[in-house]
């Protein structure tokens, strides 16, 4: 195995600032385990990425979004997956975080049923962040984490009780280019697998509890598979028995709302559940139908839970996974306390209730929280929706149906300028702190991370790309620019003096520009954004 990283190559690390506990987590037997996960199965994730491609030249031409044929039998089938394991059967509420050490400690207390440790969306993956983040878990898993906070002299520990941990590896589509095997950087999505697992499975295992993943951005049940047989290596490679490994995946592209069914199916082992993962959802419908003039989606803030085509996907959710014995797992509430601003305060809250008693409702198994203070509101409302059990696998939703153009049923609502200028300011100031090493940024009392970065600048591009009306003038390149300019002014202006030398403002704007304004969208921001890491 080669880890051709400069400038130290031996170690795979920036010698001129190696994280703290970097040689625990990049021994060699965690790196050569790495490497064997990557020689087997990189070939597998590199054709679905072209195959992903292809598709989306196939949809670009006018192929619509429809359930496959050829799974039917899968659909129609009598089958469920695997039983699951005893810390996994009451997910009534799951708090989610980067994998920053004092994140991780209140994560874990803060009385959630699960905590899940996000490499992705919530993490910018400088090296440091991803070489910490495992370190943080490994101590986490022991219960030997601790962290002194130098600005405000606290001390924190871990709690008597905590949250079962689940984990987010990065997704299929990313690299990582501090390990290179064979030449080429490892996908993310080994890395943070691969050191995850080799490092705790055993210690999770004697403390009753096991290797427990959320999979990210997948789009076909072929994807799955590949999951499904990296699992299968992985626990063959440590003699672990294969099905101790339980995975629920994120419903968070449209395709997969076509094959859910399939994708519980080729995971049905390992498979603990779907989860909708609402804001990816939104701006996977914009780049999956980003040819077509009659999908342009309104402001984000209209694009809710209510929308027809959000209501046909969430409730598909809860027949699928019920009637194959998973769980069906509500989205999430970004909304974060607003401090000093009582009434601001409420509403923001009044939200959040509505939001999970729609889910409860529904017959959603649990659902995701941002932050530590809305955990008692989600739990008392699921408290009393589940009224004594600890899921909802009985609510079997059989009389709902849906239809392919339910699923993709354009929402309503208006294009206002104030909504644009938003999407400006969240995702310039968003791309500023990922820039930063930041994944997860507080802005106008909602927590951003990357999913709801890429809806402002994918939503950006799409309006730009067919034309779409704006408070009734269509919107322009030049028009755009010159309400970016006059965004960018006000940003800067309120930037504080002792965050002004290490701003990353003025490369945020660009690479912003640049995304809103080219020809094609682009992929993935995060994609882009990784070379200027």
């Amino acid at each position: 195995m080669s880890l051709d990283t400069a400038p130290n190559t031996a170690t795979g690390l920036d010698a001129s600032s190696p994280p703290a506990g970097a040689e625990e987590v990049l021994s060699p037997d965690a790196l050569a385990f790495v490497a064997g996960l990557v020689r087997a199965h990189r070939p597998a994730i590199q054709a679905l990425l072209a195959a992903r491609k292809e598709r989306q030249r196939s949809r670009d031409a006018g192929e619509p979004l429809d359930f496959d044929p050829a799974t039917k039998h899968v659909r129609d089938g009598d089958w469920r997956v695997a039983p699951l394991p005893a810390d996994l059967l009451d997910r009534r509420v799951e708090i989610t975080g980067p994998v920053d050490r004092k994140m991780v400690i209140n994560a874990l207390n803060s009385g959630a049923n699960v905590f899940m440790a996000d490499f992705e969306d919530a993490t910018s993956p400088t090296w440091e962040n991803v070489v910490r983040g495992q370190k943080n878990l490994i101590d986490a898993v022991r219960r030997t984490i601790t962290f002194d906070d130098p600005s405000s002299g606290k001390s924190y520990a871990l709690a008597e009780r905590t949250a079962t941990l689940l984990v987010r590896p990065r997704g299929l589509h990313l690299p990582e280019r501090n390990v290179r095997v064979d030449g080429e950087p490892a996908p993310a999505s080994l890395v943070d697998f691969g050191l995850y697992f080799f490092h705790n499975v055993k210690a999770l295992l004697e403390r009753g509890t096991g290797p427990y993943f959320y999979l990210p951005k997948l789009e076909s049940h072929l994807e799955a598979r590949l999951w499904n047989d990296v699992f299968v290596s992985a626990q063959r490679a440590l003699g672990v028995p294969v099905g101790t490994i339980k995975a629920t995946v994120l419903i968070e592209t449209l395709p997969a709302a076509f094959q859910m069914d399939e994708i519980l199916h080729e995971l049905k082992d390992h498979a603990a559940g779907l989860n909708c993962g609402r804001w990816d959802y939104i701006f996977s419908y914009i780049k999956t139908l980003r040819a077509h003039a009659a999908h342009v989606l309104p402001d984000r803030s209209s694009v809710t839970m209510e929308q027809p085509m959000m209501r046909a996907y969430t409730q598909l959710v809860v027949k699928t996974c019920h009637r194959r014995g998973a769980f069906a797992m509500g989205g999430m509430a970004a909304q974060i306390p607003v401090k000093n601003d009582p009434a601001a305060n409420e509403a923001a809250l009044a939200k959040v209730r509505a939001d999970k008693l729609r889910e409860v409702k529904d017959g959603h198994d649990g659902t995701w929280v941002a932050h530590p203070g809305l955990v008692p509101i989600a739990r008392a409302i699921f408290d009393e929706g589940l009224a004594g059990r600890v899921n909802q696998l009985d609510v079997a939703r059989a009389e709902f149906e849906t239809t392919a153009a339910a699923l993709v049923q354009t929402p309503t609502g208006p294009r206002t300028e104030a909504g644009l200028r938003h999407n400006v300011r969240v995702g310039v100031q968003y791309l500023e702190a990922w820039l930063r090493g930041q994944g997860c940024v507080p802005l106008y009392d909602l927590m951003e991370d990357a999913a709801t970065a890429e809806i402002s600048r994918s939503q950006v591009w799409q309006w730009l790309r067919h034309g779409a009306e704006v408070d009734g003038e269509r919107l322009t390149t030049p028009r755009f620019r010159t309400l970016l300019a006059e965004e960018m002014q006000k940003l800067e202006a309120a930037l504080p003096p002792e965050r002004a030398q290490g701003s990353r403002l003025h490369e945020a704007r660009v690479l912003f520009d640049r995304l809103s304004t080219s020809e094609v969208l682009a992929d993935f921001l995060t994609l882009e954004a990784y070379d200027l890491l």
